[in-house]
């Protein structure tokens, strides 16, 4: 099975922990030997998944944005992206070189349209800005892309 993260960045350290032990609920749900997790490793949800799927025997893909994405993210994150993308088993490109909120959705759809289920670590409110969280569930959702919401009760980011 094919199952690529969208979700929300910056979360406390209290949902953080609930997030991840909801992913790590979800994986350890799968034959480990069947599953690929498809990721754009941000900082957050998407490279806990991403570190999920390696810890548990899954195989990981990489989406990148952009040629500059990863300059865009937090540097204290860099390590961890390295080393995901590192252990990739492919990486997908979207030809874009600026990080923008456009090519985030570029490469967001790349994803969608790699996958058999998207998870999304969603509050359920409107995205913030362009590629958010609301809008990759909105194009898998037009796309025919099963999404299922992994979201913490009475959380609030």
């Amino acid at each position: 099975m094919r199952v690529g993260i969208s979700g929300h960045r910056g979360l406390s350290a209290q949902v953080e922990a609930q997030v991840r032990a909801l992913l790590t609920e979800y994986v350890t749900a799968h034959d480990p030997s069947g599953l690929v997790g498809v990721s754009c490793i941000a900082d957050g949800p998407d490279a806990w998944f991403a570190e999920t799927v390696l810890k548990h025997g899954g195989r990981l893909e990489v989406v990148v944005p952009a040629a500059q994405y990863r300059q865009g993210l937090p540097d204290w994150h860099h390590p961890v992206y390295d080393r995901l993308l590192a252990r990739a088993a492919d990486v997908h490109h979207t030809g874009i070189t600026e990080s923008t909120s456009e090519a985030h959705q570029a490469g967001s759809e790349i994803l969608v349209g790699l996958v058999d289920e998207l998870i999304a670590v969603w509050d359920g409110k409107p995205a913030r800005g362009y590629g958010g969280t609301a809008d990759v569930v909105a194009y898998a959702e037009r796309t025919g892309v099963p999404v299922r919401v992994l979201w913490p009760e009475g959380a609030s980011r």
